[in-house]
């Protein structure tokens, strides 16, 4: 006989969940409701200033910021949180994660060369409106260099705090910790992971209480509702609209109104001339004087050569009906890529972009051969414990994590009412009897970065599928050096003068009192290494945190536009090199917004008089 729950390697059966569901909570009309449409009714053909291909985590910040001055158009291929209930509060965790049999469900679930389990949003709001909801901020170095990174050439602190507080009114929330969750609390304590920190956003060393995208009514908040902040006469939601590919026009050598980047000239020949395009920099001319070193920027036959080799001038997407539209840009505007980790370098993969060989041996012509796009791929592995509590406890997701030191593992909870089903056939019960429903408590560590990286490749030519990835777990020793600390750390927690009442459990087969596992249980000697690195490569897990594949310094620049493209960029945690603090949802929100703020002035700064 088996538990099986998302915390747990393994899927639970689908039918079993309308069971799992109590009263449903049901949220209020939302504030896009008034500019968000089926793409069925979207003309043919429309132009405008930012097209947003992905209406998730950062593509709603980002959309809602743009929007003040510009119009915006958001391609979202799911649909809208509302026409699923079990996104409407944390109840319907486990429903929303299992239940995805149908083409659009909310979450779409993969599985990685490894067999790992793993889900993508597939909504309005993205993973954030799917997700365990809990709310922390990047760690600190997250801004010096080893993140998103790591190649932006200066975050603006002022700026991303700024962000972070306009994403927080909206979304973040304090929870109620009850028993279960006050007891993770205080064995953390007692396992050494000080000081407490009480409840802060903060992402600090020690034992905090972090906040909840679920308000105090148990509704759920999504990057979705940042879109209350649009200006909704320039905004268009467009759901189920899948963006098939990106429309591409090459650059040609001495085509000075296709290039909307800066080119910096390293050398300085005497001859130089500038030209300001469209408050750009440009250089011309010929490097024929024998004493100066040969212009970069200029061919033998002196005509200027591009930094960029193609422009984005729009997207072609497909409605549910399977009919093809066409958003085109308005002079001046962008393609902005916001699908996430696994759709952000698979559209651009679609789309001409990446490694050469690659792409013509799947047909597609080359636009731009960039050999990074779907490299650099990153999962955090988690490993965890559950058992049967002693006494009851509440159905709680994420709300305390334990962060013991910089490169630590983190550790968090949650407890879930999962259903009983026995393989073997029923002999005196009815087939149709109800399961049985069981509280399961859990116990998990996170690898944080991760350093072990993978690599995305298409699946098919359909945007509607999803790639195939390996994230190579534990292929440094040192993610699997942190595992073996942090695994023996759950076992510090568990053995915690706090969990004795929940851990003490009915008699075993050998007829002692012991700890009611569901499913792997802690290696009997936790001192013997090896048994403790055998346990996280048999029980590794994700905990969703996926990122990579269009790396900063490697696929995007310091502004995350795509290198050797103009008019194109990628903002979303595909960028990432490591995972921001605890949990990404806040610092992906906050680059939504960042983002949009900085490409506002940048705006600005070119047209000044517009």
């Amino acid at each position: 006989p088996r538990l099986r729950s998302p915390w747990l390697v393994s899927r639970s059966r689908r039918w079993f969940l309308g069971f799992l569901i109590g009263p449903i909570v049901v949220s209020p009309p939302a504030g896009y409701a008034g500019f968000t449409c089926d793409a069925t009714v979207f003309p043919k053909e429309a132009e405008y200033d930012y097209i947003i291909v992905g209406g998730g985590t950062a593509g709603c910040p980002l959309a809602a910021t743009l929007s003040e001055s510009h119009r915006i158009l958001v391609l979202e291929r799911g649909g809208a949180p509302g026409e699923f209930p079990s996104l409407a509060g944390q109840d319907g965790f486990l429903r929303t994660l299992v239940d995805t049999d149908a083409r659009d469900s909310p979450a779409q679930p993969f599985t990685s060369d490894e067999g790992v389990p793993n889900a993508r949003g597939r909504v309005l709001g993205g993973s954030s409106a799917i997700n365990a909801g809990f709310y922390s901020r990047a760690h600190p170095s997250f801004f010096d260099g080893g993140g998103a990174g790591g190649t932006v050439a200066a975050w603006n602190m002022g700026l991303v705090n700024e962000s972070y507080e306009w994403v927080e009114r909206a979304v973040a929330f304090r929870p109620v910790l009850r028993g279960w969750q006050a007891a993770v609390r205080d064995g953390l304590l007692e396992a050494g992971v000080t000081p407490y920190n009480g409840f802060t956003v903060e992402h600090v060393v020690g034992t905090k209480i972090g906040a909840a995208t679920f308000d105090s009514h148990g509704r759920r908040h999504s990057a979705a509702d940042l879109l209350r902040f649009a200006n909704p006469t320039n905004i268009k939601v467009a759901v189920r609209a899948t963006v098939h590919r990106i429309l591409l026009n090459p650059v040609l050598p001495g085509s000075l109104s296709l290039c909307v980047c800066v080119c910096v000239c390293v050398y300085r020949c005497p001859c130089d001339l500038v030209s300001m395009v469209l408050g750009r920099r440009y250089w011309f001319g010929s490097c024929d004087q024998p004493s100066s070193p040969p212009c970069p920027r200029l061919g033998s036959s002196g005509r200027w050569r591009p930094k960029e080799q193609v422009t984005a001038a729009g997207v072609v997407y497909r409605d549910g009906l399977g009919r093809h539209h066409r958003a085109k840009t308005r002079p001046g505007g962008e393609v902005i890529l916001s699908a996430g980790a696994l759709g952000s370098p698979q559209l651009l993969l679609l789309s001409g972009i990446g490694p050469r060989r690659y792409l013509s041996a799947w047909g597609i012509p080359v636009a731009l051969h960039h050999p990074s796009v779907g490299r650099h791929m990153y999962d955090n592995p988690r490993n965890s414990i559950s058992f049967i509590p002693a006494v009851p406890v509440d159905n709680s997701l994420i709300q305390v994590v334990g962060i013991p030191g910089a490169d630590a593992s983190f550790v968090e909870a949650a407890s879930n009412i999962v259903p009983f089903h026995s393989p073997a056939p029923p002999v005196f019960l009815h087939q149709s009897a109800s399961p049985l429903f069981v509280t399961v408590a859990t116990l998990m560590e996170k690898v944080p970065g991760p350093a072990s990286e993978g690599s995305l490749r298409l699946a098919s030519l359909d945007a509607r599928d999803n790639p195939l990835v390996r994230f190579n777990y534990f292929s440094r020793p040192e993610d699997l050096a942190r595992c073996v600390a942090g695994v023996r750390r759950l076992g510090d927690v568990l053995h915690s003068r706090s969990m004795k009442e929940f851990r003490a459990g009915a008699r075993g087969r050998a007829g002692r009192r012991g700890t009611r596992f569901v499913g792997p249980a802690l290696p009997a000697n936790m001192s013997d290494d090896a048994a403790v690195a055998a346990f996280c490569r048999r029980t590794v897990s994700t905990l969703w945190h996926y990122h990579g594949g269009c790396a900063s310094g490697k696929v995007v620049d310091a502004d995350f536009r795509v290198t050797g493209a103009a008019a194109l960029r990628v903002v979303d945690g595909s960028t990432f090199r490591v995972s921001p603090g605890t949990n990404p949802q806040a610092t992906v929100m906050m680059m939504g917004r960042y983002v949009g703020l900085k490409m506002l002035q940048e705006r600005r700064n070119r047209w000044p008089h517009a």
